[in-house]
Order: structure tokens, then C-alpha cells, then sequence
């Protein structure tokens, strides 16, 4: 019995879908936001709590600043999600992700440039 709870549970596994999207994470100090995007949202947030919680970065990109100010001056924000189709594949979903951030780093050019 255990071993068809086992291969349950990995199937359900497989067959879930994505939920990817664009976050951004602010240094609340200086208010300057970086925008990402992911396939896995649910995996970046642990990541940048994991982070978060050991005082290491979880950009290299972000790392002086996250130097400078220390952890708790940043904060992860999901701006926007994206579950992945049902037919749709891995590779389509991860171009759609990207194209959404794309979008995202649009809009804020434009409010910072009116």
C-alpha cells in the first residue's frame, strides 16, 4: 500500500502545473526595486527567505547592496503570476514568463520616465 501511495504522490507531482511569473525585490531603504521573473515563484520566494534568514544574497547582482543595508532592507513582492497551460510546454512557458517580465520592465521605465 505504501508503494502506491508513493507512486500517487509522484504522479500528482508531475502532472501539477507551473505557477511562474514576474517578482521584484526592493531595497526598502533606498526604495530602488529589481524586477525577475521565474518559473517557479513558489521556489524563488524560498530561496529569498532561505537567504534572507542565513544573511547570504540571494542575487549576485543585488550582493553589495545586500551588503550595505543587510537583509532585513529587502523585500520579495510577487507582481504578477502565470499558471502554466495544460498543454503548453516547459520551454513555451518559460518564453511566455520572460515576455511578461519584459512587459513589466516597460511599465516601469515609463513611470519613471513620464
Amino acid at each position: 500500500m505504501e508503494k502506491e501511495n508513493k507512486r500517487a504522490a509522484i504522479k500528482a507531482y508531475k502532472e501539477r502545473r507551473a505557477v511562474g511569473g514576474v517578482y521584484s525585490i526592493t531595497n526598502m531603504q533606498t526604495g530602488e526595486k529589481h524586477l525577475f521573473s521565474t518559473p517557479d515563484l513558489r521556489g524563488a520566494e524560498n530561496r529569498f527567505k532561505l537567504t534572507a534568514q542565513t544573511g547570504s544574497c540571494c542575487v549576485l547582482s543585488l550582493q553589495k547592496e545586500w551588503n550595505a543595508y543587510g537583509a532585513e532592507a529587502f523585500r520579495f513582492e510577487v507582481m504578477e503570476s502565470l499558471e502554466q497551460g495544460e498543454l503548453q510546454e516547459s520551454k513555451e512557458f518559460r518564453e511566455d514568463v520572460k515576455a511578461l517580465l519584459e512587459l513589466w520592465q516597460t511599465e516601469e521605465l515609463e513611470k519613471q520616465n513620464p
